[in-house]
């Protein structure tokens, strides 16, 4: 007879929950996406949140959603999905996991597919319903990626840092 713990956290709640951490690295005012690329033996390969380039300062680059192009933070800043794909340092994604705060969109999608992650798990749609996301839907069925929403469970987990 075993003594082992039963109320330990699953895979699932353990790497959406980096993917949250990683999240709460972003400085973007209005969103924080975080992402989290496991391998097939459960061993976390890279994580990824949305800001900008390494050498794009946080203070010199705007945060704006709305206004000029070239004044507002769409042409800077880097998504999580794509951060975490060229944070790998280790060789080939092939046949690896994502999870992901935010459903990617179009262009994630294709450097998803072009890495050979084969599955997605994530957590909030909020998007769904735009083009970006749509498209991105096509892309990753077409490609044979598999997707799931996060089945949140209700369980807290809090850090005292």
């Amino acid at each position: 007879m075993s003594d082992k713990r039963e109320d330990y956290i699953s895979w699932d709640e353990y790497f959406m929950g980096i993917a949250m951490l990683s999240g709460m690295r972003s400085k973007d005012p209005n969103t924080q996406v975080g992402c989290c690329i496991v391998s097939e033996d459960h061993k976390i390969l890279s994580m990824g949140y949305n800001g900008f380039p390494t050498g794009c300062s946080d203070d010199d680059f705007p945060w704006a959603r709305e206004g000029d192009p070239l004044e507002n933070k769409y042409f800077y800043t880097t998504h999580s999905e794509l951060n975490a794909i060229l944070n790998y340092r280790g060789g080939s994604l092939e046949g690896t996991r994502m999870y992901v705060t935010l459903f990617p969109c179009n262009e994630c999608a294709k450097a998803i597919i072009q890495a050979g992650i084969k599955e997605l798990i994530y957590d909030s749609d909020k998007y769904s319903d735009t083009p970006s996301t749509i498209a991105s839907r096509r892309m990753l069925r077409a490609a044979g990626v598999t997707f799931r929403r996060y089945e949140h469970t209700e369980r807290k987990v809090e850090l005292t840092l």
